[in-house]
């Protein structure tokens, strides 16, 4: 049985090579067209191929969405489109729309069609239908529950792919109308405004229901699965799949890196310590801005798993410095300012074969050679001595106790 799949989101080129450096086995992302997500930065074809291109060098893959469900004038150009993405060498697509699955086998496209989980697929026969039309993976719907899969994949009907990690829909995944309704903008056309997670003030006739000092929300606490993880590889899941094409870099590489580690540990172990899943959960709340559960896991979810009062989303400014390179015989670093941070202190690094380890940083010099009292512009070129483990693409943080 072949090793399962880590595959992590990507809104653009950079995105997609630090999921690939820190660990993941594959990256999902969106193009210019017939791709939900219509606000993140999305891939010209020139930059599909380029990152095809990197990811064959990294013995990864790529999936890109043709997930929207197109209305009639949004159907101009795709036999076209997804031939390109065929001569452009990706691995797979991700749809939801029949018509689109049946153009793509009728090409001749070389590529897997995996089905989205748009489908809200949740049982065995939808796989055995999706079978039947020639489809190569199905995306089960987050709504599934732990005996639900583990049955699904016991029939060994098609490869399947589960979340493990992002936002949650407060509707079954992608049918809400909120954001249609409230701001004409079309969830699955890729336009969705997170309309469940804005602020209301809930209403009986004229008699407000909320406080006025805590408002109404009615979103879902993101999935979080790490205790997952070692029955979904026993069930034989082809796939583990992290949400947030919207999401940082940083928080790519914190999240990616950390369920690599998981997973590895548990090929090569058989099993996890108690001590082990407890790291890996510090690990990723050090990049989560949202409170997080366990979404259908654990059964139907109740009112923990959501968010009732405000959006509890912590904007952090931990993430301070990237590695842009490093010279082994004077031992100095060249980092790219990230957020504000002083010199020495106690940082953590942390890198695509480095684990999160703290080192002291000491002066910091911009690229003229005068020394800083404070780093403070992003994106600002400095250097630094330094004494310990560091690599390339490798990140720089403050130390947070979680």
């Amino acid at each position: 049985m072949s090793k399962i799949e880590l595959l992590a989101p990507a809104g653009n080129l950079e995105k997609a090579k630090i999921a690939i450096l820190y660990g993941a086995d594959a990256v999902y992302i969106g193009g210019k067209q017939f791709s939900l997500r219509s606000r993140a930065s999305n891939f010209s074809l020139k930059e599909i191929k380029e990152l095809v291109d990197f990811a064959n060098e990294h013995r990864a893959h790529v999936h890109v969405t043709v997930n929207m469900l197109p209305h009639e004038d949004d159907l101009a150009g795709l036999k076209e489109y997804l031939l390109a993405l065929d001569a452009a060498g990706v691995h797979a697509i991700i749809v939801c729309s029949p018509a689109i699955m049946k153009m793509a086998k009728a090409c001749g496209c070389h590529y897997e069609v995996h089905v989205s989980t748009q489908h809200s697929s949740t049982n065995s026969s939808s796989l055995a239908f999706w079978k039947e039309q020639g489809m190569d993976r199905v995306v089960l719907a987050r709504e599934c529950q732990m005996d639900e899969i583990r049955s699904i994949c016991k029939k060994q009907i098609l490869p399947v792919e589960v979340f493990i990690h992002g936002g949650m829909c407060i509707s079954f995944s992608g049918r809400c109308v909120l954001s249609n309704h409230l701001t004409y903008r079309d969830a699955n056309r890729g336009g969705c405004a997170q309309s469940c997670r804005w602020k209301y003030h809930l209403m009986d006739q004229d008699q407000e229901l909320s406080d006025p000092n805590s408002l109404f929300s009615m979103s879902s606490k993101d999935l979080q699965a790490v205790d997952q993880i070692e029955s979904f590889i026993k069930m034989g899941v082809a796939s583990l799949k992290i949400e947030g094409r919207m999401k940082s870099a940083y928080y790519l590489a914190t999240v990616v890196s950390s369920y690599r580690r998981l997973i590895d540990q548990i090929y090569e172990q058989g099993h996890v310590s108690s001590e082990m899943l407890n790291a890996i959960k510090k690990e990723i709340a050090k990049a989560e801005n949202r409170p997080t559960g366990s979404g259908f896991y654990r059964g139907i979810p109740n009112q923990d798993v959501q968010l009732y009062a405000d959006r509890d989303e912590i904007v952090t400014q931990e993430y301070v410095a990237f590695v842009l390179d490093y010279d082994a015989d004077t031992h100095e670093a060249t980092l790219q300012v990230k957020n504000h941070f002083s010199p020495h202190q106690n940082l953590e690094i942390f890198g695509p074969h480095i684990d999160p380890t703290s080192v002291y940083v000491g002066s910091i010099y911009d690229e003229n050679g005068l020394e800083l009292s404070v780093c403070k512009t992003p994106m600002q070129i400095v250097r630094t001595h330094w004494d310990g483990p560091i690599e390339k693409n490798a990140m720089i943080r403050k130390i947070r106790v979680v």
